[in-house]
């Protein structure tokens, strides 16, 4: 019998509740959850990543519904995808994937892996890493304040 392996992708740039619900979530369908975790180099629809990718990787390794943590390709996005055959690929609420482009793309390369779009967290206010930065500028203002 084989297991059903599950990937989920994403930046993770400063750990909240929001990733460990996506991650949970994405877990639950399937034995295997494999996380491609975004490269530094990559990431071009946000802010550049505070956290350093290897830090990123490590950290997702860490969680508990997290059997396997892997750096993206620096090139090709569905190289991992490739190595890994997965039956499910899960994409978080606010990812800008399109769902049906992505599937079309996976299908082009002989991937037939059903994709599953993750609710939000539902306490959210910090469950944005984002917003947790803009909360840290707010309360801290921009200067060093060690304490």
């Amino acid at each position: 019998m084989t297991s059903r392996r599950v990937v989920a992708t994403g930046t993770f740039d400063i750990l909240h509740p929001g990733h460990l619900y996506y991650l949970s979530e994405s877990r639950k369908l399937g034995d295997e959850l494999f996380v491609i975790v975004a490269r530094d180099a990559n990431v071009k629809h946000k802010p550049h990543p505070i956290v350093p990718e290897e830090q990123r990787r490590a950290m997702i390794a860490a969680l508990k519904p997290v059997d396997h943590a892997i750096l993206g390709d620096q090139t090709d996005m569905f190289r991992p995808i490739e190595e890994i055959r997965p039956d499910i690929i899960t994409i978080g609420f606010n990812q800008y994937f399109d769902e049906e482009h992505l599937k079309s793309q996976l299908a082009a390369r002989g991937l037939r892996a059903e994709v599953v779009r993750i609710g939000r967290y539902a306490d959210g206010d910090l469950a944005s890493s984002r917003r947790i930065v803009q909360r840290i500028i707010d309360a801290r203002g921009g200067g060093d304040q060690r304490g």
